[in-house]
C-alpha cells in the first residue's frame, strides 16, 4: 500500500500554479485546516506496512511483515489480517489461503471485491469472497511499494529502483492468458512509493529515497506528463486526497501523519510515529477515519480527523 518541508515563498507561488490542475475545479480555495479528534493506538500487528479499507463491508485488511523488518526477504511468512474498524482482528491470516505464499507483503488497494498487494518483485489480485488469488511475476521490478488502479490499469511504484509500472488489465484473476505489463517511467529522480488515483484523471506519487535525500510529491497526468507538486519534502509514504483536492501523506522523517496543501505546506497532525506506513481514510460528513500503520513498532494507529 500504501506522504513536507517548509518552501519558501517564490517556490510556494510556483507550487499554487502546478498544483491547480489537482484541486477540483468546484473548490478553487485552500483546503481547510484539520485537527486530531482521536488517535488509538493499536498493537500486536508484527510489522505491518499497509492498511486497505472497504468501507462498503466496514473492515480492514491490515498486510504485515510478521517476522521481522527486513522488507526484501523472501521468507513465505507475511499475511494478510482483516480487522474491525476498531482495531479487533476478525481473521489473523485471512490472506493467502491454500498454497499461495506472500512473503513482505506491501501497499494494498481495494476496488468492489478485489483486492491488489505488492511483494517484492510481484503484485497478486486477490477475490475478497472466494479468497482466490493470482501472482503476477514483475521483471525488473527490484521493490514494488504501492499499487493502485485507474480505469483498466493497474500502476505498481518501486521507490528503489525510481520505476513505475503500468498492468492491462488492472483484474487479471481471471484472464486467459498474461496482462500487458510496461514501465512508464524510470530514472526521473522520483522514487515514487505511495500512489493515488487524483480527481482530474492524474496519479499522485509520492516520493521516498532515504534520510539524507528528500522527496516530494509529483502527478502523472493521463498524458504522461510528470509534474512536481511539491519538492524535497521528506520520505513520503502512503497517500491520499481529500474532497478539496488537498492531500494526506505519511511521512517519515517528521514521523507524522500530515495535511498538505498548496499555501501551507506539510502540516504534521498524527505525531511520534517511528515508521508510518500506507494507510487508509475512510470519509464522512463529520471528518476522516484514518488507519495508518506503524510498521517499526508494529502497531495500527486510529486516527479521527475534522475541520
Amino acid at each position: 500500500m500504501k506522504r513536507g518541508t517548509r518552501l519558501g515563498l517564490l517556490v510556494s507561488a510556483c507550487l499554487v500554479l502546478a498544483y491547480a490542475p489537482v484541486v477540483p475545479a468546484a473548490s478553487g480555495k485552500e483546503g481547510k485546516s484539520l485537527r486530531v479528534v482521536s488517535d488509538q493506538t493499536v498493537t500486536g500487528f508484527p510489522f505491518p506496512e499497509s492498511v486497505g479499507c472497504d468501507a462498503k463491508s466496514k473492515v480492514l485488511y491490515v498486510g504485515q511483515f510478521v517476522s521481522g523488518l527486513k522488507p526484501a526477504d523472501k521468507d513465505s511468512q507475511g499475511k494478510i489480517s482483516k480487522v474491525s474498524l476498531d482495531g479487533k482482528v476478525l481473521e489473523d491470516r485471512f490472506l493467502p489461503t491454500g498454497s499461495d505464499v506472500l512473503h513482505k507483503p506491501k501497499g494494498i488497494w481495494i476496488q468492489g471485491n478485489r483486492l491488489w498487494v505488492t511483494d517484492i518483485d510481484a503484485v497478486w489480485v486477490f477475490d475478497l469472497k472466494s479468497r482466490k488469488g493470482r501472482k503476477l511475476e514483475l521483471t525488473g521490478m527490484g521493490f514494488a511499494n504501492d499499487p493502485t488502479v485507474r480505469g483498466n490499469d493497474l500502476y505498481i511504484s518501486d521507490n528503489r529502483n525510481d520505476l513505475l509500472y503500468r498492468v492491462e488489465p488492472a483484474d487479471f484473476l481471471n484472464l486467459k492468458g498474461s496482462p500487458q505489463i510496461g514501465i512508464v517511467f524510470a530514472g526521473k529522480g522520483i522514487n515514487p512509493n505511495g500512489l493515488y488515483p487524483a480527481r482530474d484523471g492524474s496519479i499522485l506519487m509520492g516520493g521516498f529515497m532515504s534520510d539524507k535525500v528528500a522527496r516530494g510529491i509529483y502527478s502523472l497526468g493521463k498524458d504522461g506528463e510528470i509534474k512536481t507538486l511539491a519538492p524535497d519534502l521528506g520520505r513520503i509514504d502512503g497517500i491520499y486526497q481529500l474532497k478539496d483536492g488537498t492531500l494526506l501523506v505519511t511521512d517519515w522523517n517528521s514521523g507524522s501523519l500530515a495535511h498538505w496543501t498548496p499555501k501551507a505546506g506539510l502540516q504534521p497532525l498524527a505525531k511520534a510515529f517511528k515508521g508510518p506506513a500506507d494507510f487508509c481514510v475512510i470519509p464522512d460528513a463529520k471528518g476522516y477515519s484514518v488507519f495508518a500503520p506503524d510498521l517499526a513498532k508494529s502497531e495500527l494507529r486510529l486516527i479521527r480527523l475534522a475541520p
